[in-house]
C-alpha cells in the first residue's frame, strides 16, 4: 500500500488526528454506536484529536460541520429500522483531507461512506485502519438473500485486506476471517461500564410492574428484534422451563425492537415487551433481572454478555464472541456448543436447579466484568493505531530508499 510518513511517528503519548468513519454513532442505540462513542470520547480524553466522519441523524436539527465533524447524507438500511447508509463524494472528502490530512483514518463500516473514504485515504495516502463489527455476510440468508453471501464475503475481504491492520472483537471471530483469508487481524476487545451496569441498580418497583412476586424468576433479553438473533429459542427456553419447574413462576422480559418484534409478541403473549432502553434505565432493567437468555448465533461480540454479568446476571449463552471469552461455564454463567439448542435450554435448566448456585454464578459474573473497563480497551486501541502509523512510515521510507537506488 503506497503511504507517506505521517505527521507523528514519535512516542506512544504523542497526540494523533484520528478520523473516525462510521454509519452509525450514538445516539443511535446498537453494539456498534455504543462501542465507537466509547472509543471516540476515550481517545479525545487522552487528547487525540478526534475527527467523526457519520450521517446526519435525526436529532442533529441545525448541527454543521467543523474540524470534529463531518455530516453526510444518509439512506435507509433495509431491515434495521434506524439505521442507514452513508453517502458523501471523494471530492468532499479529498478536499477536506488535503486541508488538514489525518495522520490515521479508522474505518467501523464497510458501506459506501467507508468505501469512500477507503479510496481517498489510498489516494492521498494516509494510514487505514479498519474494524470489523457486524457480521453482514451471516446475515443475508435470514432476510433471503443467501445467495450474496459468498459476494459480500468477497467484498469484504478485498475491502479490509486494503488497511494496514483490521481489527476484531474477539477470538473466534479472528479465527473465522483468517480461514477465509483475511490479512493482518489484531483483536481488539470491548469494554463495559461496570458503575453504570451494576446490581446495585435493581428495583423491586420495576420487578412488580412486570407482574413479579418476591421468589418468581425473570428472564431478560436484551438486544435487537431481528432475524439474525434465533429469538425462536426464547420460547422454547421459556416453555422447557415451565415443564422441569412446574412449582416455580418464569417470565419473560424483553428489551430492545425490531422487525421481529410484532412476531415475537404473538407467540409470547404473556412476555413483557419494554422498547429499547438506554442509560440509567436499561441499567435497571438489567439489574431487576436474574438470569440473561441470549440465543445470539451471529455476533460479532455481543455487547450486551458483559452489560448483563456487570449487572449480576446469570448467563446462558453458545460458546462464541463475548460469551466464549467471558464465561468460565458453570463459574460466572453457562454456556453450550454453537448450534446446540437442546445443549443451550439444558444449561438454562442446571443454572436454575439450585438458588445457591444462581446466586454463586450471578456474584463471579460481577467480579468478573468489573475488571473489564474500557479504559484498557481504549489505551489498546490507541497503541494500535500509532503502530499502524508507524508501520506505514517505515514502508514509506522502504520505498523512497527503493526509488534511489
Amino acid at each position: 500500500m503506497g503511504v507517506m510518513a505521517p505527521k507523528h511517528t514519535g512516542a506512544m503519548t504523542t497526540a494523533l488526528h484520528i478520523a473516525l468513519i462510521t454509519e452509525t454513532f450514538p445516539p443511535e442505540i446498537n453494539g456498534v454506536a455504543n462501542t465507537l462513542g466509547q472509543l471516540c470520547n476515550g481517545l479525545r480524553a487522552r487528547n487525540h484529536h478526534v475527527e467523526l466522519v457519520r450521517p446526519r441523524q435525526a436529532d442533529d436539527g441545525d448541527l454543521r460541520s467543523n474540524d470534529e465533524l463531518m455530516l453526510c447524507r444518509g439512506g435507509a438500511l433495509p431491515g434495521y429500522p434506524g439505521l442507514q447508509w452513508g453517502l458523501t463524494s471523494t471530492h468532499r472528502l479529498t478536499k477536506r483531507w488535503r486541508q488538514q490530512p489525518p495522520d490515521v483514518i479508522y474505518i467501523a463500516t464497510e458501506g459506501p461512506l467507508g468505501l469512500c473514504a477507503l479510496r481517498v485515504a489510498r489516494r492521498l495516502g494516509i494510514t487505514v485502519v479498519t474494524g470489523f463489527h457486524t457480521n453482514f455476510q451471516q446475515y443475508l440468508s435470514q432476510y433471503g438473500l443467501g445467495l450474496l453471501t459468498r459476494a459480500l464475503t468477497h467484498y469484504l475481504r478485498w475491502f479490509h485486506n486494503r488497511s494496514a491492520l483490521t481489527l476484531v472483537p474477539s477470538t473466534s471471530q479472528r479465527l473465522e476471517l483468517a480461514r477465509r483469508h483475511f490479512e493482518r487481524l489484531e483483536l481488539l476487545e470491548r469494554g463495559v461500564d461496570s458503575q453504570l451496569f451494576s446490581p446495585a441498580k435493581r428495583q423491586n418497583g420495576l420487578r412488580h410492574s412486570w407482574g413479579l412476586r418476591d421468589n418468581d424468576i425473570a428472564l431478560l433479553h436484551v438486544g435487537r428484534l431481528a432475524p439474525e438473533k434465533n429469538l425462536g429459542a426464547l420460547k422454547r427456553c421459556l416453555d422447557a422451563l415451565q415443564a422441569r419447574y412446574p412449582t416455580r413462576r418464569f417470565k419473560l422480559i424483553v428489551v430492545g425492537d425490531g422487525s421481529k418484534r410484532a412476531a415475537l409478541e404473538a407467540s409470547l403473549p404473556e412476555a413483557i415487551f419494554c422498547g429499547q432502553q438506554s442509560g440509567e434505565a436499561l441499567a435497571r432493567h438489567y439489574a431487576s433481572g436474574d438470569v440473561f437468555l441470549f440465543p445470539s448465533l451471529s455476533e460479532t461480540f455481543g455487547n450486551v454478555v458483559l452489560e448483563a454479568q456487570a449487572s449480576g446476571l446469570g448467563v446462558v449463552a453458545y460458546d462464541e464472541a463475548a460469551a466464549g471469552q467471558h464465561i468460565r461455564h458453570g463459574y460466572n454463567g453457562v454456556l453450550a456448543m454453537p448450534g446446540d439448542e437442546y445443549a443451550w435450554i439444558e444449561a438454562a435448566c442446571w443454572l436454575l436447579e439450585d438458588p445457591e448456585t444462581l446466586r454463586t454464578l450471578r456474584l463471579n459474573a460481577r467480579r468478573h466484568a468489573s475488571r473489564q473497563g474500557w479504559p484498557r480497551v481504549i489505551e489498546q486501541f490507541e497503541s494500535q493505531l500509532h503502530r499502524a502509523c508507524q508501520g506505514c512510515a517505515s514502508e514509506a521510507l522502504v520505498q523512497i530508499e527503493s526509488k534511489k537506488t
